[in-house]
């Protein structure tokens, strides 16, 4: 069972936060182990198992990454070696940032920095405004719409943490350019 089925809830990349917690909290209630410490053996065994998926789910649904990742897995999108790629243009200007972080390694220059990082903000923001409104209407939208929002998705998602480790590259940066 996956985990918005688990908790009554439509697949959404956006969904009610507040339903997600009511839902956690009632089945944590409902599936505490201590409430079942003299039932058989294989009745304990089911409690910890739905326990354990309720945990889960609410690590997984309660935070925006992980809930784009585990919906792109659940559609096959996301799978270990297999069709990741990124559009040309932007490795293209991936490639530019890159060559701009490494060139910061070599010289630190605090100006050079904040344009690189302000280009870093200024792509990651294009990418969330196009993202967003698919992200809000997906929920809703006909079978063969979905499949190609979530194409849409899985697109940004890839981009976002390829943009993540250019983020990761700025924040060590600016960390070591501090000492």
């Amino acid at each position: 069972m996956n985990y918005f089925q688990f908790y009554g809830l439509p697949e959404s990349f956006l969904p009610d936060e507040k339903a997600i917690q009511t839902k956690y909290y009632a089945l944590s209630r409902e599936f505490h182990p201590d409430f079942y410490t003299l039932e058989p053996q294989e009745k304990q065994q089911e409690i910890l198992e739905k326990s354990t998926l309720n945990t889960n789910a609410y690590k997984t649904l309660s935070h925006f990454d992980r809930r784009m990742q585990y919906i792109l897995e659940q559609h096959g999108l996301l799978e270990e070696g297999g069709q990741n790629d990124l559009p040309q243009d932007f490795l293209m200007e991936m490639m530019e940032l890159n060559e701009q972080l490494m060139d910061l390694k070599m010289e630190p220059d605090k100006l050079q920095f904040k344009i690189v990082s302000d280009q870093t903000h200024e792509i990651e923001g294009a990418l969330k405004a196009h993202i967003w409104p698919v992200l809000q209407t997906y929920e809703n939208l006909p079978p063969d719409a979905q499949a190609e929002a979530l194409k849409e998705v899985k697109n940004y998602y890839l981009k976002q943490r390829y943009l993540l480790r250019i983020k990761e590259s700025l924040n060590k940066f600016a960390s070591s350019s501090d000492r």
